[in-house]
């Protein structure tokens, strides 16, 4: 194979590259921390309204719900749809064309942090364009009729197993994320002043309650499936709610609740000054 074959796929990866490298992208992925900022405040929101015996449903298509009621609600609704999509194209390019000169077990590290973004923020874009078009989901809901169909099937108790706990190992991520304070780079704008030390703190307890939560959820998958009752598992709703079963419960949920507002405020810093 001559020297020039070998090169092509690095120089069609360069390009590829330089075309994810636009300013278009970095507005829209911009705009989706702000979008993420946004849903993960209004959960937070409605999360210390049930645990001061408010009713509400403290997941994404909850917070959206409120959203996209009103006149404005379905162009809302594609907004953020967009936002979220470039926010997923972003860390698909982070995952892929970015990583593949870090060294093999960093580039696999990223493949999975970033890769697993990818399928999270582009869920999300499709949540919302469902929403914009008037066909409101509910994250519960689908939730459990996802677990109740996969557990119907031989290998479905597995599945099950895996999807709980890859969001168990995502939320593990964020709690570890945040106590290592590996947010960091992302705001070095910030850095060695005091700002950067209240900014500090928004990301350490945003990202450490928003890794609860996720843990929180894939364990329920875990019940669900070692049980064999796929109405245990509910969502992030679900498992929030269910806090309330426990004793100190309610605090937890106070505590979960207020990080995911820190997160929020986090996220919108992150859109405006972050690196991209």
């Amino acid at each position: 194979m001559s020297t020039e074959e070998t090169s092509r796929p690095e120089t069609l990866a360069d390009a590829a590259e330089e075309l994810s490298d636009t300013v278009a992208l970095d507005v829209v992925a911009r705009f989706g921390f702000a979008v993420l900022a946004v849903v993960h405040i209004l959960i937070g929101v409605v999360a210390l309204q049930i645990a001061f015996g408010g009713t509400g449903q403290a997941e994404p298509t909850g917070a959206l719900e409120q959203l996209a009621t009103g006149i404005a609600g379905p162009w809302t609704m594609w907004a953020f749809a967009i936002g979220c999509a470039g926010l997923a194209l972003w860390q698909f390019s982070e995952s892929t064309l970015r990583a593949r000169r870090l060294p093999v077990g960093k580039r696999l590290a990223k493949a999975i942090s970033s890769g697993s973004l990818v399928v999270i923020y582009g869920s999300m874009a499709l949540t919302m364009a469902r929403f914009a078009i008037g066909n409101e989901p509910d994250s519960s809901e689908f939730t459990r009729d996802f677990t109740r169909s996969m557990m119907a099937h031989p290998l479905g108790i597995s599945v099950v197993l895996v999807v709980g706990g890859t969001v168990l190992g995502i939320g593990c991520y964020f709690v570890v994320k945040g106590l290592r304070r590996s947010f960091r780079p992302e705001l070095q704008h910030f850095e060695n002043s005091r700002r950067g030390a209240v900014i500090d703190a928004l990301g350490v307890v945003g990202h450490v309650a928003k890794g609860a939560a996720l843990i929180l959820v894939g364990l329920l998958f875990a019940v669900a499936a070692l049980t064999n009752r796929p109405s245990q598992s509910t969502g992030l709703d679900g498992s929030l709610k269910a806090l309330q079963d426990h004793p100190f419960g309610d605090a937890v949920l106070v505590a979960i609740a207020v990080g995911l507002i820190c997160y929020g405020i986090f996220a919108v810093i992150r859109a405006r000054f972050g690196r991209m």
